[in-house]
């Protein structure tokens, strides 16, 4: 996968931490993730890990989110 690009996690129908879990092992060799989570606590869970790691969130949808390395 190229650096630029973004990988992608389909994380529906999984309830937290799981999304949250899939994205932190996405980030151990990725610089940005993009993650479909239709658990309504998985914002708040993905948001606080972002937070915790220093890494960048932002809610691109409804159940669409995007984590990424701050530059």
């Amino acid at each position: 996968m190229p650096a630029s690009e973004a990988a992608h996690i389909d994380a529906r129908g999984m309830k937290c931490p799981w999304p949250a879990l899939r994205v932190a092992r996405a980030m151990r060799s990725a610089d940005a993730v993009t993650v479909e989570a239709d658990d309504p606590v998985a914002p708040t869970e993905l948001e606080a890990l972002a937070r915790q790691q220093g890494w960048e969130f932002a809610a691109k949808g409804a159940h669409l989110f995007a984590i990424s390395r701050l530059r």
